[in-house]
């Protein structure tokens, strides 16, 4: 049996049911097993006394609750702790091979596949280059990765697999005019859901996210979100998308768009090489994207259609890149704004599917914009690179099921 899952819907792992003080008792173990595990997560190793005093639980119920978990194989210990006086606490740690997770980007451009041990660490990475693949075509490349990466887990691990995460652009066969896509069949996209088939395909439990914010939860997990609380998250690739992490939590919005900057209004391009919009605004992905990039280095005579011929051509035409880049920080001073006023968050984390040296300079462009745009006694948000690159998407999606499955939610606590 398969289903697919969001971050307000079914979250499996253990989930209870029903009313009555049982169900509170068994809601309420199963939340501090999540907190014990999250905690663990965060410290890296720590003893059953650092667990005891991180999560605010009694040294007892701290250690029955360690004790079933290395039992059931999600936790391990790491030996001695050495250099402290009197006796040395044993030092325990996530077992990696405790849980997995596979994780697949379905995008305009490429397909990715990633599978994770229960620690977020990448056990193998596929990627497949596709100039706007249709659905048939990257539904049959995720399936053989997945299955051959079911196939290299160790002994007992395809049972320890919790599920497949889907990171795709929600409606990916709209605006075409805005991304450059020159064919018509391609909108059939809109009608597809990859994630069901998925999981009709393979049994397992799917759970599904646009690809701007699953590479939040990735940022959230493995990067910027480890100093950070509150950050709004951008993600340049073929298109521009983003996500909101509140409270160290990602938020995904009634309709899962939450953070979908790439839909706001801004001024038209600078650039000859953009089409005019057909009102008196367009929209950023028109202006910030690797397809208005792509579109920019044509329209100047320079051939590209695949991501690593875009590296190649990247160092060659500084000037066309320039004034792409110029362009898009322009487009993205007056989102960033708004998105800092309404929000008020610590940071606002930009990644991209970009060589390094290219988001520094985006970075730099975007600084000096903002603090000549910035309103009389505020300052300009604070910018952040963020950590995970091209990847984040895909990573993203992989960790999925083990934050919904391993992290701790206040829903578990409300009697079903």
């Amino acid at each position: 049996m398969s289903y697919v899952a969001y971050a307000n819907g079914p979250i499996g792992g253990g989930q209870t049911t029903g009313n009555g003080q049982g169900s509170n008792s068994v809601n309420l173990r199963l939340f501090n097993e999540r907190v014990i595990l999250n905690a663990l997560r965060r410290l890296g190793a720590a003893s059953k006394a650092d667990l005891s005093r991180t999560v605010s639980l009694t040294s007892n119920t701290a250690g029955i609750i360690v004790k079933e978990l290395e039992e059931r194989g999600l936790i391990r210990s790491e030996g001695k702790r050495s250099g402290a006086r009197g006796q040395p606490a044993t030092l325990l740690s996530l077992n990696p091979e405790g849980a997995y997770s596979i994780g697949v980007k379905v995008g305009r451009r490429s397909v990715d596949t990633v599978l994770v041990d229960f620690c977020g660490h990448v056990v193998e990475r596929r990627h497949h280059e596709r100039d706007f693949p249709m659905p048939e075509e990257s539904l049959a490349l995720a399936l053989g990765d997945i299955a051959d990466m079911q196939g290299g887990l160790p002994a007992g691990g395809r049972d320890r697999l919790v599920g497949i995460g889907v990171a795709a652009p929600y409606n990916m066969g709209s605006w075409r005019r805005e991304l450059d896509i020159r064919f018509d069949a391609y909108t059939v996209w809109n009608d597809v859901d990859i994630a069901a088939q998925l999981g009709a395909a393979t049994g397992l439990p799917v759970f599904r996210e646009n690809d701007g914010t699953a590479a939040a939860v990735a940022e959230m997990f493995q990067g910027c979100g480890r100093e950070l609380e509150n950050f709004v998250y951008l993600f340049i690739g073929s298109a521009i998308g983003g996500g909101l992490v509140m409270n160290g939590q990602y938020y995904r919005g009634i309709t899962g768009n939450a953070g979908d900057i790439g839909l706001m209004p801004v001024g038209p391009s600078r650039l000859a090489s953009a089409p005019r919009p057909t009102h008196s605004c367009d929209i950023l992905l028109t202006r910030a994207s690797i397809n208005s990039l792509i579109r920019h280095l044509r329209a100047n005579g320079v051939e590209v259609a695949l991501r690593s011929e875009l590296e190649q051509a990247i160092p060659l035409h500084p000037a066309l890149v320039a004034e792409w880049l110029d362009d898009a920080a322009n487009a993205l001073v007056m989102p960033l704004l708004s998105a800092a006023c309404l929000l008020d968050v610590e940071a606002i984390v930009i990644d991209a599917d970009l060589p390094m040296p290219v988001r520094r300079d985006l970075e730099t462009r975007l600084n000096r914009y903002l603090d000549e745009a910035v309103p009389e006694a505020r300052r300009p948000p604070p910018l952040r690179l963020g950590q995970i690159g091209r990847h984040a998407a895909a990573l993203g999606a992989a960790i999925l099921p083990l934050h919904l499955n391993y992290s701790p939610s206040r829903e578990i606590l409300v009697n079903q």
